[in-house]
């Protein structure tokens, strides 16, 4: 019992702690987009090229933040569909912080070469879809409406609103303490000490989301921070997650993925490409550990960080499960490719 009531919190904290991040993000571009009615994010999307690069940026930072902003970036029409896949190439999640601590020079090689591998399968598709908005663009937009001159910060405005606090106000600053509370209670379990900085990123943008919920007209918290970023996305980031995290633990602890892995060594790159579809960090902390041991091959790793994307990969499967299938399918092809070539060559 013991074990599943910790499986259970443990459960809880890493959907809270996701869905949580995406939501600040989400609160923030929106708030941005709509005072700037979208101008802030022109230059980005007249430039593919710029959007590639931002993107690969964006992945490439240690842990799930990069990740989540792109996704973010993405379901809001700002980034193409080539930039959120470079994103998600160039990215290792939370792993990140695994092999710098334990393979710090072989980390710092497939970060290089996933970065690399990014851009370039980034140009290829983006020459591929030059003119198919079919895979350029994602459904969802920010949405603007007549009365979104925004007074916001004006402290007699910000007292009265408190003072007579509407439901839908009063229900996101409890959303966001409760999940800012269980980042301070519980830690970033999944990433470790080496997450810390990721931890002062959530809070910095927990209190920037609070600031904007606190100081916003009733009018553009109802209609753009309630009715859309709440409504139309949180809830849904907030279930497939929890929904994901469910499936994926009962795998791990009580069917013996990991250990059935461990005496499975001719299906090794297999289950590398396999284990590397699942959307979240923690699972393929086993062929780090198993390279560091000098059990599996350079190349084994190496497929394992192309195919996965941590955490990151959870918000799209909520947001698009189309494209969240169009990226792992192009992801695991590229990387049965390499998977093959360094089977053959056995590197």
């Amino acid at each position: 019992m013991e074990t599943f009531t910790h499986i259970a919190i443990d459960i809880f904290k890493q959907t809270l702690m996701v869905s949580g991040f995406v939501l600040f993000m989400m609160l923030i571009i929106e708030y941005i987009n709509v005072r700037s009615k979208g101008n802030w994010s022109k230059p980005l999307k007249k430039s593919s090229f710029f959007q590639l690069i931002a993107s690969t940026i964006l992945g490439t930072v240690p842990g799930c933040v990069g990740t989540f902003t792109a996704v973010s970036l993405f379901t809001h029409n700002i980034i193409n569909f080539p930039a959120l896949l470079a994103a998600s190439i160039a990215t290792v999640g939370d792993e990140a912080f695994v092999m710098l601590t334990l393979i710090p020079e072989t980390g710092f090689k497939i970060m290089i070469i996933l970065l690399l591998l990014a851009i370039f399968v980034g140009l290829i598709a983006n020459l591929l879809t030059k003119n198919k908005s079919f895979f350029l663009q994602n459904e969802t937009h920010f949405a603007t409406h007549g009365e979104d001159d925004c007074v916001c910060f004006n402290y007699k405005l910000i007292f009265n609103q408190l003072i007579n606090i509407s439901f839908e106000r009063a229900l996101l600053i409890a959303v966001l303490i409760l999940v800012t509370s269980f980042q301070f209670i519980g830690g970033h379990e999944h990433g470790g000490h080496d997450a810390m900085w990721e931890t002062i990123f959530f809070i910095i943008g927990s209190i920037i989301s609070l600031a904007i919920v606190i100081s916003v007209p009733d009018h553009f918290l109802k209609e753009h921070l309630w009715g859309h970023v709440i409504k139309k996305h949180f809830l849904k980031i907030f279930l497939w997650t929890l929904g994901a995290l469910i499936i994926i633990s009962i795998s791990i602890h009580f069917w013996g993925i990991e250990e059935w892995v461990k005496t499975n060594q001719f299906s090794i790159l297999i289950i590398a490409l396999l284990v590397g579809i699942i959307p979240i960090s923690g699972p393929h902390i086993l062929f780090i550990t198993l390279f560091a041991q000098g059990l599996i091959p350079f190349s084994v790793l190496l497929v394992n960080s192309i195919v996965q994307e941590g955490h990151g990969g959870l918000p799209l499967l909520a947001e698009s499960k189309k494209y969240f299938i169009y990226n792992k399918i192009i992801k695991l092809l590229i990387a049965i490719v390499i998977g093959l070539i360094g089977y053959f060559m056995h590197w």
